[in-house]
């Protein structure tokens, strides 16, 4: 199944050409357009329970659509706000994502819920994450543009900024700084992660905007 990632970093969407009898599993509501020749089934995301528990602890829809065809088709998938979008390859691994952040993936990969902690939910990060793991494709986006960096030692992300990561990164929530700094220099609350291990982070935050928008509303 060839894939290609257009119009990015902006507002990037993915065009999927499915051969015959190839299927892709998608966010419910990920699908902007699609050849007649594409069906669609929806189903619960893994599980019933599972899919509840996604739905409830961490942000994901309950359902997922998967798209097959019998023959030759287009199918072209977006994410609800405008950012980029980057495809990864596990080959038996596990990445984490954020709540929101997944789009696609083949029908070789599990969703599942992965424990982020109680700092986490302190930090506005909540208290689970997407745990993709499994063999083939998964597809992620994020609030603006998206770049990896690999993790050795300490690093330090601010919140709303952590769109992935893989389960060898240590990840916990303090103050930029002094108590005096983390309340008056507007950064507040940060994420620390420790490697080894593969990040990627996303080049604005939901968080921002919220308070931009606020800024200009009184």
């Amino acid at each position: 199944m060839d894939h290609e990632i257009r119009n990015r970093p902006s507002f990037a969407n993915i065009k999927l050409n499915l051969s015959a009898g190839e299927s892709i599993v998608a966010e419910a509501d990920a699908m902007a357009s699609m050849s007649g020749t594409v069906t669609m089934s929806t189903r619960w995301s893994g599980g019933v329970m599972k899919g509840i528990a996604k739905r409830l602890f961490g942000g994901e829809s309950m359902f997922v659509n998967e798209f097959t065809t019998e023959s030759e088709g287009e199918l072209i998938l977006t994410q609800p706000f405008p950012g980029d979008i980057e495809c990864i390859e596990l080959k038996g691994n596990t990445m984490f994502l954020q709540p929101g952040a997944f789009i696609a993936c083949d029908p070789g990969i599990t969703l599942g819920l992965g424990w982020a902690g109680f700092r986490m939910l302190i930090g506005g990060e909540g208290l689970f994450r997407l745990k993709v793991s499994g063999e083939g494709r998964v597809w992620f986006g994020a609030y603006g543009g998206i770049f990896q960096k690999e993790i050795e030692d300490e690093y330090v992300v601010d919140t709303g900024h952590l769109v992935a990561y893989e389960p060898s990164i240590g990840v916990k929530v303090g103050m930029a700084g002094g108590l005096f700094s983390s309340f008056f220099s507007g950064e507040g609350l940060v994420t620390r992660v420790s490697g080894p291990g593969r990040i990627y982070m996303q080049s604005r935050s939901f968080d921002g905007l919220a308070a931009w928008t606020n800024s200009h509303l009184w």
